[in-house]
C-alpha cells in the first residue's frame, strides 16, 4: 500500500485507566495528522474496549481513583463510551495503521507529537507494537517547550485540560503555535 506524503506530524493523545503502562490500558485515542504549518490533513478518534474489572481496579479503586474522583465527568464519559462503542485493541491498532498508510509517506518513519508524549509512547509500545514500528525514534514533545518558556521566559500557556483525547491534542497543537509565535527569526 502506498502512503501519501501530505502529513508530516502525527499528533496523538491517549486517555488511559491510569499511568502505569504495565497495569493500565488505553481507553481512547485521538489523532490529528498535520503538515508543518499545523494544518489538519486527517483525524482519527477511537475507543478501545477495556474490561470492567480493569476499570474498577485501576480507575475506581486503584491508584488513579483520586485523579478520576476530581474529574468525574471525564471518568463517567470514558466508562460509558467504553461500554457502548469500545473495540478491541487489535482492531483499533489496525485502523491506526490504515490511517498512517493513507496519510504519511512510506519513505520515512512517522514523527509522533503531543504533550508528555513519552508516556503515550510507552503505552503504544506495549499495546500496539505494529503501530510502534512505524514511528520515528524522535518525538515532538510540546511539554519540553513548556519547560523552557515557563522556566526561562516566565511565559505560561493556559491550555485547557479536558482529559479527552481529541480536545487535548488540539490543545497541544495550539500550545506549540503559541510558543512558536514568540520566536522572532
Amino acid at each position: 500500500m502506498t502512503r501519501h506524503s501530505a502529513a508530516k506530524i502525527l499528533w496523538l493523545d491517549l486517555e488511559m485507566t491510569g499511568l502505569d503502562p504495565v497495569k493500565d490500558r488505553i481507553m481512547e485515542v485521538g489523532m490529528i495528522a498535520t503538515d508543518w504549518d499545523f494544518q489538519t490533513v486527517a483525524t482519527l478518534e477511537a475507543v478501545v474496549r477495556v474490561s470492567p474489572t480493569i476499570i474498577k481496579r485501576r480507575m475506581l479503586e486503584g491508584p488513579s481513583a483520586a485523579f478520576f474522583a476530581q474529574h468525574t465527568d471525564t471518568r463517567d464519559q470514558l466508562i460509558k463510551q467504553n461500554a457502548e462503542s469500545g473495540r478491541s485493541a487489535k482492531k483499533v491498532e489496525a485502523e491506526i495503521i490504515d490511517f498512517i498508510h493513507k496519510n504519511f509517506a512510506d519513505s520515512q518513519p512517522v514523527l509522533l507529537a503531543g504533550n508528555s508524549i513519552h508516556m503515550d509512547r510507552q503505552f503504544i509500545a506495549r499495546e500496539w507494537p505494529n503501530f510502534d514500528k512505524l514511528l520515528h525514534y524522535r518525538m515532538l514533545d510540546v511539554s519540553a517547550w513548556k519547560v523552557v518558556f515557563e522556566g526561562r521566559y516566565r511565559k505560561k500557556y493556559a491550555k485547557p485540560e479536558a482529559h479527552r483525547a481529541m480536545a487535548d491534542i488540539q490543545g497541544s497543537i495550539e500550545e506549540l503555535k503559541y510558543y512558536l509565535g514568540k520566536i522572532k527569526l
